[in-house]
């Protein structure tokens, strides 16, 4: 039987009603006020009106000057990265027609979505591979115009690596507006630029509560709490890397839920040691320590069958294994956003540069979803070809199955493929059946 070392002090916060109603009214104004609503929030909120949201040629060209070379080169082998797992994702997708039938030939493809939005947070931290994993993803998929999105970080606009990274991802078109209003922007037009057809990226409680609503209007991605990280490790862990993981997610944001799960009670009182060490000078600790105190979580199980029947319920977003047999859980693992096999792999490798996707399911969403992928924008569409022939095999019974559905019409409409006189006994009325 578990127990808990450590229990959150906190429950993770849901959306209030101020949130729902703000974003609400946000939404329905821009909806029919457009760019002039766009304006009034983004003064009130950002204290930014620049003649135009959308960010000029001139400017991205600016931005790229800007960026410290060292930068520059490590955010390229993460676009490299990200946009070759993207291309291995979709090489692994196969589009075909296969003759399943005498004379029925059916089939799928795969068409990308149109024009998608792509959001980066930039209020706490400005996202550099969030840019990065929601455009060039999208880009790899084929979608023919990608809108990008971020607020605004000094008086002079975006953080110029973030620019520079959703330009250098392939960008068609960039605005610097942030918030409720961005997301509402994409989806009903900004400026000259027409509404998108889906909306994806991370943001804050505000943005995610935007998404919600304003799916249906557009496709999401998906809908993300605050960010999860939970460590499964044994007596072979290294307490120091566990704890430096832990917060290392943490500081995402005082919300964040940092989750240990370990067979070895030593293990856990080593780690909340090097926990409180490690803060003494964590550079985020004004963030990370928060976060720790009000919704770090220590488990102790007692076999390795309980850390995975524990993990699978929690169903956390990023999930590490350090023990001495990673496989073993690897193999057993159902429920998670994205999964960390062995002591050097970590989450800031995926978060940052490694080529997967760093948009994940939350909240015990991963137990029906898997995170943002390049199949996320193409729509797998079915094909159906029948000849005389197939329609001999296919038109009766799928004539029985609709009549014991009482859908006649549809009855009427199989059999007339057999036989174009046919013409049946009894045409009542619905109610006289």
């Amino acid at each position: 039987m578990s127990t808990f070392l450590k229990e959150p002090l906190n429950t993770p916060p849901a959306v209030t009603d101020e949130v729902q109603t703000t974003v609400s009214t946000i939404i329905s104004d821009v909806s029919r006020r457009g760019t002039d609503a766009i304006r009034q929030y983004t003064e009130k909120f950002d204290n930014w009106s620049p003649a135009s949201f959308r960010v000029s040629a001139d400017e991205i060209d600016s931005a790229a000057d800007q960026v410290d070379p060292e930068v520059l080169a490590s955010a390229q082998f993460t676009l490299d990265q990200v946009r070759n797992f993207a291309q291995l994702q979709l090489d692994s997708m196969h589009e075909f027609e296969v003759e399943t039938l005498p004379g029925v030939v059916l089939g799928q493809k795969h068409i990308p979505v149109q024009a998608v939005g792509a959001y980066s947070p930039g209020g706490l931290y400005p996202l550099i591979a969030s840019a990065v994993m929601t455009v060039a993803t999208a880009k790899s998929a084929g979608v023919p115009r990608v809108v990008a999105a971020a607020p605004p970080r000094r008086a002079a606009g975006m953080h110029p690596p973030q620019l520079w990274a959703m330009a250098a991802s392939g960008a068609d078109e960039i605005f610097c507006v942030g918030g409720v209003q961005a997301l509402a922007g994409l989806a009903f037009g900004i400026e000259d630029s027409e509404p998108v057809d889906m909306v994806v990226g991370a943001g804050n409680v505000y943005v995610a509560e935007a998404k919600r609503q304003l799916f249906g209007t557009v496709g999401i991605d998906l809908l993300a709490g605050p960010t999860e990280v939970m460590v499964i490790a044994d007596d072979t862990a290294d307490p120091s890397v566990v704890a430096a993981d832990l917060l290392g997610q943490a500081e995402h944001g005082p919300t964040s839920p940092a989750i240990l799960v370990t067979t070895s009670e030593d293990l856990a009182h080593r780690v909340v040691e090097e926990v409180d060490r490690w803060l003494e000078t964590w550079p985020t600790a004004s963030v990370a320590g928060v976060a720790w105190r009000d919704y770090g979580t220590i488990i102790v199980g007692d076999d390795d069958a309980e850390m995975v029947q524990i993990s699978d319920e929690i169903a956390p977003e990023h999930l590490e294994v350090h023990t001495a047999d990673p496989e073993w859980f690897a193999e057993r693992l159902r429920n998670y956003g994205t999964l960390f096999v062995g002591t050097h792999a970590t989450v800031t490798y995926s978060d940052k540069a490694i080529g997967t996707n760093h948009v994940l399911p939350t909240e015990r969403a991963a137990r029906y979803t898997g995170g943002l992928w390049v199949g996320k924008f193409l729509k797998t569409v079915t094909t159906q070809r029948v000849t005389a022939r197939g329609s001999a095999a296919v038109a009766e019974p799928a004539a029985v199955v609709a009549e014991a559905e009482l859908m006649f019409g549809h009855a009427i409409s199989a059999r007339l493929r057999l036989n174009p006189e046919y013409f049946p006994d009894a045409l009542g009325a619905e109610e006289d059946r």
